[in-house]
């Protein structure tokens, strides 16, 4: 491991100062950073640790009916906070679903947005990475590829983005606050992503020295609470990260689909946002032939990047699996194994 230096901010505006310096970078819990550290894929000269500045831990509901949850509260306490999952159970689902229980105490909001690609060749400093060196090539085409991209890739990058937390934050219209050395700004989590096809290295369109303070949901997520699910297929039930997932919302109104919300995991560079799917449902019947219609529109142009073509056809069945369970309506629990296809045994209570 390099040298760095280590810097504790008393308050964000200090800590946008010291990040601002190049070669710096942000330290909250670490669960991301300091292995791609101890593995000298990244090599910091300077951490600003943010584990302690004051406000950014708090789960706040606001008048509009909104909620803000500041970038340093927990995985596990947002997941576990009552209010929350009975307004966003979809969201209280992902999270649960995702790494283990120990991770889940220790990382926090603003980290599970920016946490990198877990490609084996981004990991790999043998192997030629455009995410990790820009210009050097992509060793995962023509390598070990069935876990990659089937949406948004290019011939430079065709890695997947690893967040379950991401995939129903950009369904149900997350917005990310901002601060930086010219003040506060927001955007849309889906804006948060650059472009298919953008400069591979870039995982994110975040200023030097930015730091995101708090995500905010419009009040209008909690619409969806009665008819939401998180659905993730993965290797093994527990501690693996998505081959695909899918985020669900429906509002229904005697049987038909007022509005619809799809978002997918596991299978683009980005939480990837399913607009089409989403307009094919708005007005149906909530039955299968229009969740297959969804599912259809939803992986439309859909293409393997390698050995992966069976991706497009397990993303369309579990868009499917996802919306059917969706229409059956919110269990009153959390599944003993949170948004597993393979749980069908009522676990934890959303509400204490």
């Amino acid at each position: 491991m390099n040298r760095f230096d280590y810097v504790r901010p008393a308050d964000t505006a200090e800590a946008v100062a010291a990040a601002s310096e190049p070669g710096a970078a942000y330290l909250a819990a670490g669960t991301n950073l300091l292995d791609l550290m101890k593995g000298n894929i990244v090599r910091p000269t300077r951490l600003v640790d943010v584990s302690r500045l004051p406000g950014l831990d708090r789960i706040e509901w606001q008048a509009d009916g909104s909620l803000r949850i500041g970038a340093l509260v927990r995985n596990a306490d947002l997941a576990h906070d009552a209010a929350f999952a009975k307004s966003c159970p979809a969201i209280a689902e992902a999270l649960l679903s995702g790494a283990s229980a120990q991770l889940r105490n220790a990382a926090t909001v603003g980290g599970n947005l920016l946490q990198r690609t877990r490609c084996s060749y981004f990991y790999d400093t043998a192997s030629r990475c455009n995410k990790r060196a820009p210009g050097t090539g992509c060793d995962a085409r023509e390598g070990d590829n069935r876990l990659h991209a089937v949406l948004g890739w290019s011939e430079g990058c065709i890695a997947t983005h690893p967040s379950d937390f991401c995939v129903p934050l950009a369904a149900f219209d997350a917005i990310v606050e901002i601060e930086g050395r010219n003040g506060r700004r927001e955007m849309a989590l889906d804006a948060l992503y650059p472009p298919s096809g953008a400069a591979p290295e870039r995982d994110n369109v975040l200023k030097p020295g930015e730091l995101i303070t708090a995500v905010r949901l419009p009040a209008s997520a909690s619409a969806f609470a009665g008819h939401s699910r998180y659905l993730k297929v993965r290797e093994r039930t527990s501690y693996a990260f998505a081959l695909v997932s899918a985020a669900a919302g429906l509002a229904i109104e005697n049987g038909t689909i007022r509005e619809a919300r799809l978002a997918l995991g596991g299978v683009a560079p980005k939480p990837w946002r399913a607009r089409a799917a989403e307009q094919a449902l708005a007005g149906a019947h909530a039955d299968e032939t229009a969740f297959r219609r969804a599912a259809a529109a939803a992986l439309d142009g859909a293409k393997p990047s390698g050995d992966n073509a069976f991706k497009i056809e397990l993303a369309q069945r579990i868009v499917v699996r996802a919306l059917t369970l969706a229409a059956q309506g919110t269990p009153d629990r959390v599944p003993a194994l949170p948004a597993s296809p393979f749980s069908s045994v009522a676990g934890v209570r959303h509400v204490a």
